[in-house]
């Protein structure tokens, strides 16, 4: 029997979880099995963002890879990875989902980020990646260097979302520093964009596909544009944990890596697994985009946006990538 999968409705309560006192939920991981053996399934928390990117970790709770490392998942959805990050570090959650950017913030302040297994990279391949900046005709933008001066929705403002839009307008040519950034939840921002609100929005699938399906226009792949294959998002814990249960860390890596392998060998079933978790159709996930779904983090990727982070101000101090990544 598969474990049961317990998702909660909202991102306000990972905000108001990462406010509790510290100590990790699963209380350890001492005597824990597989429903094979009899063993009691250790109970994990994990902070998740209800977009494509973290498809593989639901399928492997379907598939029952974490079963088999004897752990029952916990799924927390919440807004971006600024969300969960301080949840993880205050010791509500056991691991979480966030991007590289958010990661390197934490690491540059001294928090204890510790990266377990990559997430989701880029395609590569430009006007054919899972992320992008949409516009409308009646914005005035035609290409990324019209978004000087422009009004920009992301997802959670100072994270890898921003950052890459600014490489990308700068890469054609424009001003990022005059980019007015605004925050806003992926579901809310192909109305706004509609009703004029803002003048752009990064998004990533379901909702790029979503909103082109809706009549807005790509401008720009701006994970493309800032760094080849770039690794997007990643799994991660504190260092603390990864301390004292390295075994519980190697467990979930180990189930985790095979849900990414599982999710880029069988894309069928990352589609159909996005229907239990967001709110598309079958139709959209049928035609959407899929990222990267890779083991690997790549490290020069990363290296490009700590340079970038630094430039535009994100962070003041270097980050410590030999403690950050595994």
């Amino acid at each position: 029997m598969k474990p049961f999968l317990r998702v909660l409705a909202a991102s306000t309560a990972v905000l108001a979880l990462a406010a509790c006192g510290s100590g990790s939920p699963s209380g350890g991981s001492e005597d824990t099995g597989s429903a094979d053996d009899g063993g009691e399934l250790t109970p994990v928390t994990v902070g998740v963002i209800p977009i494509v990117d973290v498809a593989p970790i639901y399928l492997g709770v379907q598939e029952g890879f974490f079963e088999e490392e004897g752990l029952e998942l916990e799924l927390q959805p919440a807004q971006g990875g600024a969300a969960i990050v301080p949840a993880v570090m205050s010791g509500s959650m056991d691991f979480g989902f966030s991007n590289i950017s958010s990661m390197l913030l934490a690491n540059s302040k001294g928090l204890d980020v510790q990266v377990v297994t990559a997430g989701a990279a880029s395609t590569g391949e430009d006007g054919a990646d899972f992320g992008g900046v949409l516009t409308t005709p009646g914005a005035g933008v035609t290409t990324a260097a019209d978004l000087s001066g422009k009004k920009v929705a992301v997802n959670t403002l100072n994270n890898i979302n921003d950052t890459t839009v600014r490489a990308s307008v700068r890469e054609a040519g424009g001003d990022p520093t005059t980019i007015e950034f605004v925050e806003l939840a992926f579901p809310d921002m192909q109305a706004a964009l509609e009703r004029g609100q803002v003048d752009a929005i990064q998004v990533v699938e379901p909702f790029l596909t979503g909103g082109m399906n809706a009549g807005s226009t790509l401008v720009a792949s701006n994970y493309v544009d800032t760094a080849d294959a770039l690794t997007i998002g990643a799994y991660f814990t504190t260092g603390a944990v990864a301390d004292s249960d390295p075994e519980l860390v190697k467990k979930f890596t180990n189930a985790m890596n095979k849900s990414l392998d599982y999710a880029q060998e069988n894309p069928d079933a990352v589609r159909d697994v996005l229907l239990t978790y967001t709110k598309i159709d079958a139709a959209t996930a049928g035609a959407l985009i899929l990222p990267s779904f890779v083991t690997e983090i790549n490290r020069s990727g990363v290296e490009t946006l700590a340079e970038l982070s630094l430039s535009d101000g994100l962070i003041t101090e270097d980050p410590q990538l030999d403690e950050l990544l595994p």
